[in-house]
């Protein structure tokens, strides 16, 4: 698809302090616009220089930033296979210049070289001590951007500095939006948290977190024991979502495994035998069973969950009384995390009842601790549901 020029890019190219803020709600092409600007400034420049796009972690810039700095240079038809360092994450252009991508839970890089330009994507997730070793080594200008759900270092910062320009762009700044995608933005207009901050781009705390408190973990310990996989049906509409669960200690660390449109049931099969510990049990959502049975003609290890009266919130509530983590590979999991909420009435009152938006990971998560209870004697009764069915009345999820 073609990259427009759109009211949010202009206005981002019409700032000329050092640090350029960029505060915004969905879908208001802050990344794309910055990065849009990045390239071409790189590919004009008269002199070399090093441009440095930093996020929280690889993985996210890998689904974010890098993805969209690929497909804006291919589909510009800029793109060189020779220029692009797959190992480095960095692509030199005609010019000399260079722009690599970085995360900042790597503190050589945090560390390391100077450079003339500095793209903090998401910035609210990157802690300010990770923001000061990189703004001290940046010669020239520095972009931020982020949705404003709640207050952090930026606000701060901004009553510290006078080198800030600081805008507030919105979907409507993004002309090139599909009309699809604002007619769902528009819908949530009476929820007024949601709205504050992703509507309108202002600062505002999203009420209704249906799960808090979860850590972000860098790796899976040695010690922490797969007990069993949840998966959520998705298709043309909605990824098929996959997360593994292990018991680690007191706790659990989730892992996503899949979240992807388009699989077919024995793709959905081919992708559980291939990874490690085939044979785990898998419990998916009860309400495709023709698709459960399927997959399980293929040698997959597989129940639908039980459901009944009260499921889904007898379901979260088991999920919220465990301490969990997720690794930060899990991307997709770690945003339905962040923005899995409650739905609000007009007045902005929370209901009893989770938005069906953000979902696959999060549903297939509650399969997972909330599925089908074998009976003691089944050869697939695991340590996972003796640990677990000390705490739950299972015909009640």
């Amino acid at each position: 698809m073609p990259f427009y020029i759109t009211t949010a890019t202009k206005k981002i190219q019409n700032l000329k302090k050092r640090i350029k803020a960029l505060q915004g709600g969905t879908s208001a092409s802050k990344t794309v616009s910055v990065l849009l600007i990045l390239i071409d400034k790189a590919q004009t420049d008269k002199k070399t220089t090093l441009t440095s796009i930093v996020s929280e972690s690889m993985p996210h810039l890998k689904r974010g930033a890098i993805k969209d700095f690929l497909t804006i240079m291919k589909e510009q038809e800029y793109f060189e296979d020779k220029r692009w360092n797959r190992s480095d994450f960095t692509y030199t252009f005609e010019s000399g210049s260079k722009l690599e991508f970085f995360s900042a839970d790597s503190p050589d890089k945090l560390r390391g070289a100077r450079r003339e330009r500095l793209f903090l994507n998401e910035c609210n997730n990157i802690p300010r001590e990770a923001f000061e070793q990189l703004e001290v080594r940046t010669l020239e200008e520095i972009y931020l951007d982020w949705n404003p759900t709640n207050e952090f270092w930026f606000y701060e910062l901004q009553n510290e500095r006078d080198d800030i320009d600081h805008i507030i762009l919105t979907y409507k700044d993004n002309e090139a939006l599909d009309y699809r995608i604002v007619e769902s933005i528009e819908k949530r207009k009476t929820r007024k948290g949601w709205w504050q901050v992703y509507g309108l781009g202002q600062l505002g705390e999203v009420e209704g977190k249906v799960f808090k408190d979860w850590s972000i973990i860098n790796e899976i310990p040695h010690e922490a024991k797969l007990v069993i996989r949840g998966l959520d049906f998705g298709y043309s509409n909605d990824p098929t979502a996959i997360v593994d669960i292990y018991k680690y200690n007191d706790g659990y660390i989730l892992n996503e495994r899949c979240y992807q449109k388009g699989l077919s049931n024995k793709q959905i099969a081919d992708l559980i035998g291939n990874l490690e510990e085939p044979q785990t049990l898998v419990i998916a959502d009860s309400a495709e069973p023709k698709s459960i049975d399927e997959i399980a003609s293929y040698g997959i290890n597989i129940l639908g969950a039980k459901k009944g009266k009260d499921s889904v919130n007898n379901g979260i509530q088991f999920v919220k009384d465990q301490r969990i983590s997720i690794t930060k590979r899990s991307t997709n999991l770690i945003k339905e995390y962040r923005n899995y909420l409650w739905i609000t009435d007009k007045n902005g009152k929370i209901l009893n009842k989770p938005e069906d938006i953000w979902n696959h990971l999060m549903d297939a998560t509650r399969y997972g601790f909330s599925g089908s209870m074998p009976n003691k004697d089944d050869k697939i009764y695991t340590d996972f549901h003796q640990d677990i069915v000390r705490d739950c009345e299972w015909e009640n999820i």
